[in-house]
């Protein structure tokens, strides 16, 4: 396979996963609003920063392709690797976010979310877990270690919304089962997000 057509490749899986991010970022953004469901909320921030950690490994793709010049001139490879690093930085960043988010949710009053919710989490997961393993083997296969990075920010996004469903799951069961403390498996599943990102 030549260079060229790696980098063909790998772009597309890029910005594939930047238009899937925006779409999920977004769906899951507006109902978590509708729904009130603060997991569903962190959910949606994890899509966004996969947002910019999958355009941060498509620019990092574009530089790496790049000729050698006077001030690079071994090439733009380590571009790629640079762009692998932004992610896992980003990634710390939003853990952080979403967990001091979560903590403040259990301070104020609580609302189980509605049940909405959990098709659009149930919906993210099976988006996530395809991208996962299309971008796992894409990267494996073309040698791209931001490939694969970004690739596990899918999966920890699969994870998170499984959190989330779990979380929103026992939140809407809290009601009509009489168990008020399960009201707080939104805002838990919100604080677990975050410890999965981190």
């Amino acid at each position: 396979m030549g260079n060229q057509d790696r980098f063909k490749q790998a772009e597309f899986a890029a910005m594939l996963g930047i238009v899937c991010n925006i779409a999920l970022a977004v769906v899951k953004g507006i109902v978590g609003v509708i729904a009130h469901s603060k997991a569903l909320i962190a959910d949606a921030v994890h899509s966004a920063s996969d947002v910019v950690g999958s355009f941060a490994v498509y620019v990092g793709l574009k530089a790496a392709k790049l000729p050698p010049d006077e001030d690079h001139p071994y090439g733009h490879g380590k571009a790629e690797s640079i762009a692998a690093i932004i992610v896992s930085i980003l990634l710390v960043l939003v853990g952080f976010e979403i967990g001091y988010s979560s903590i403040k949710a259990f301070f104020a009053d609580i609302e189980p979310p509605k049940t909405m919710a959990l098709y659009v989490i149930a919906f993210s997961i099976i988006v996530k877990e395809a991208l996962f393993r299309y971008k796992y083997k894409l990267g494996k296969k073309l040698g791209s270690n931001a490939l694969i990075v970004n690739a596990y920010e899918h999966r920890s996004d699969v994870y998170s919304s499984i959190a989330a469903l779990i979380g929103v799951g026992a939140s809407v069961l809290s009601k009509s089962v009489g168990i008020e403390w399960l009201e707080y498996g939104d805002p838990l599943a919100g604080l677990f997000v975050s410890i999965l990102v981190l």
